[in-house]
């Protein structure tokens, strides 16, 4: 398992966006969890699109049940009579505090603040303009949150200049809301 999913304290869960995805049983023997574990990746392989129909409802039922043999569904693997939270968001469960801990003590990243920036570049071809297919300026290129002008060449905010601001203001804004904690 990847390691930078947080483990929750008693090591029943691990979250994923918030949710949280019960553990494998960790009595199993080492050599028993690798085959099931061999056997379920086998029974995933089997349900990709190029996989024939007919045989896609018997790798479904083969991934339940090695999950099931794996402790990660049906009856809980503890002993202790505590419910099962599988799949349930964080905030609705007693890992909450345990959860909101973690987020401000930066252990994980949080999701909230993830910020996805796609740039694209104003000058492909090492000249000045973004170019259409055709190779010429294209009328409506945007350049840096500006009508790129074709007879100005005073155009000199690119997109990647745009991308730098956005980066360095959510920077500061993280680094703000880091401060007042």
């Amino acid at each position: 398992m990847r390691e930078d999913y947080p483990i929750t304290p008693d090591g029943r869960y691990f979250v994923i966006r918030g949710r949280l995805w019960r553990m494998s049983n960790p009595a199993l023997d080492i050599a028993v969890r690798d085959a099931l574990v061999v056997r379920l990746m086998n029974a995933r392989r089997s349900l990709r699109r190029d996989a024939p129909l007919e045989g896609r409802a018997a790798a479904r039922a083969e991934v339940d049940a090695v999950k099931r043999q794996l402790g990660e569904r049906g009856d809980v693997w503890w002993t202790d009579s505590a419910p099962d939270m599988n799949r349930r968001l964080v905030e609705n469960t007693p890992y909450r505090a345990w959860f909101d801990e973690l987020q401000t003590s930066n252990e994980i990243v949080a999701t909230r603040r993830t910020v996805c920036l796609i740039a694209i570049p104003t000058r492909p071809f090492g000249k000045g303009n973004i170019m259409s297919q055709s190779g010429q300026q294209h009328p409506k290129a945007d350049v840096g949150g500006q009508r790129a002008d074709p007879k100005k060449s005073d155009n000199k905010k690119g997109a990647t200049d745009s991308v730098r601001e956005t980066i360095d203001s959510g920077k500061k804004a993280v680094a703000k809301s880091d401060a007042k904690k």
